[in-house]
């Protein structure tokens, strides 16, 4: 396997073809193995990996110390390629509920300077706002961290989960890197409208959920248990009929997957990969097991014809279910 490059849009620098998502190794997943994390974070940036993607509200700030804790024992030429992404605005209460989100000017960098000293590093790669705030202009969110920006605690300016019009309003007040966003084969949402724009305004896509949170994973199976902390068990796609509808794409995936030699999770990250140079997967891995599995959809190769085999395996839209339960729905714009 060998580590490709891709640019993050036309303003932001070369990133790894595969960026590693680390939410899973502190929230919303289940439990996870601290020692396990580390190692794979290790594993990854040895591996090539440049780009982690975080938010400041996985574990109340655990997440970031996690990634904190890998760079400072990670080889110094391995933590200098390392470019950390960042969402920030999400508000959570001690008893891990959430209360919308805070894009004023004074809590984008509040935020901030919480990050850099959780991270250890003294500035930003990639800085974003998880969620709109929607009594918040994005012109002003945006504007603050382009004041970070000048002063040296950010480097590129990203955005999170918005619509096409708030991704040209966002680019009009400062340069814009990435749009970070969820892309697979049963989740297409971006294609009709937000790709487009993106594409027009030299903005890249970090393209989060490739395995749908590990239902297109060919892992996944219909008397899996979830606990009460993961949060899939409250899913839409994960619950009832709607998983074994699920499930049956995925076994269409499979024979596609097999026919290439390749596993179901290495070809549904391969598809995202086909679609364009300006799209940057992140796998959301957290063991060095899955990771490597992962790192393998670099070697799969898809023609002409595989690809209109997966589409005929899963169509657009055929997916049974929102990404999100109709609360968090809410807050994404489309």
């Amino acid at each position: 396997m060998t580590m490709r490059t891709r640019p993050l849009g036309t303003t932001g620098p070369q990133v790894s073809a595969l960026g590693l998502g680390c939410m899973g190794m502190s929230a919303l997943y289940g439990e996870a193995d601290r020692a396990e994390s580390i190692a794979t974070l290790h594993a990854a940036l040895e591996a090539g990996v440049t780009l982690l993607d975080t938010g400041d509200f996985y574990g109340m700030g655990h997440n970031e110390m996690l990634i904190g804790e890998a760079l400072r024992a990670a080889p110094a030429a391995r933590r200098e390629q390392a470019l950390v992404s960042v969402k920030f605005g999400a508000l959570r209460d001690p008893d891990g509920g959430w209360s919308g989100y805070d894009g004023r000017p004074a809590a984008v960098k509040n935020f901030a300077a919480y990050s850099l000293q959780r991270l250890g590093v003294d500035h930003i790669d990639v800085y974003r706002i998880a969620r709109l705030d929607p009594d918040v202009p994005i012109e002003e969110t945006v504007g603050a961290i382009a004041e970070l920006v000048e002063k040296g605690h950010v480097r590129h300016i990203g955005l999170s989960e918005v619509g096409a019009e708030t991704i040209r309003r966002a680019a009009a007040t400062a340069p814009i890197t990435d749009l970070q966003i969820e892309y697979s084969l049963i989740s297409r949402g971006i294609e009709d409208e937000i790709l487009p724009t993106t594409r027009e305004l030299g903005i890249g896509i970090t393209a989060y959920g490739v395995l749908s949170r590990g239902l297109i994973s060919g892992h996944f199976t219909a008397d899996r248990q979830l606990g009460a902390n993961d949060f899939r068990a409250m899913s839409p796609r994960f619950r009832g009929e709607n998983l074994r509808h699920n499930l049956n794409l995925v076994e269409a995936l499979r024979k596609i997957a097999e026919q290439k030699g390749a596993s179901v999770a290495q070809t549904a990250i391969a598809w995202v990969l086909s679609r364009g140079e300006d799209i940057v997967p992140l796998i959301g891995a957290r063991s060095r097991d899955r990771l490597t599995e992962a790192l393998g959809a670099l070697d799969v190769t898809l023609d002409a014809a595989d690809l209109t085999a997966i589409e005929e395996a899963v169509p657009a839209g055929a997916a049974a279910g929102d990404r999100y339960p109709a609360a968090q729905m809410a807050h994404l714009e489309s």
